[in-house]
């Protein structure tokens, strides 16, 4: 699970930095006008929210920081993305997520393992969207994994023997 999760976020890396110039904080009709920013703000913010939370064994990302240099900040978004890749591999323990359904207070017993692997499905969901918008503004050479799941690059694998 850390190594996936390494390597995912190390491939969001260099994706980013092949980035041209001018798409990473422009709104993507792609995407409902959202942009490749916003998106990767909303990975590193999940993973820092699990980062962070860790020494407390309690974490909420509904309540997590919103910090906006991340999406417009491309340079920024990579020292995060370093940061969490530095601080992701801890020993697993009991968490407790907190979060809002139906305009209640809710709490759920996890781990931090289980927690980790979350965040490796959810950072590939939205490196899928990711690839969309960069397609939309550039011919960027982006690897055909990235967005893909580990589980589905291993099926196609067999597919193809």
């Amino acid at each position: 699970m850390f190594k996936s999760s390494m390597e995912t976020l190390e491939q969001f890396k260099q994706v980013l930095l092949e980035l041209p110039a001018d798409c990473y904080s422009q709104p993507c009709k792609t995407l409902s006008d959202a942009s490749i920013g916003q998106h990767t703000r909303h990975i590193i913010e999940l993973y820092l929210c699990l980062v962070q939370g860790y020494d407390f064994s309690k974490i909420s990302y509904d309540r997590r920081e919103r910090n906006l240099q991340i999406e417009e900040d491309l340079s920024y978004a990579l020292e995060c993305i370093s940061y969490i890749q530095q601080h992701l591999e801890k020993p697993n323990k009991p968490i407790r997520i907190s979060y809002e359904l139906g305009g209640e207070e809710n709490d759920l017993d996890s781990n931090y393992f289980r927690e980790v692997t979350y965040n490796l499905e959810h950072t590939i969901h939205h490196q899928a969207l990711i690839k969309v918008g960069i397609q939309y503004f550039s011919n960027q050479n982006i690897p055909e994994s990235f967005g893909v799941a580990p589980s589905t690059i291993q099926y196609r694998k067999q597919c193809a023997q």
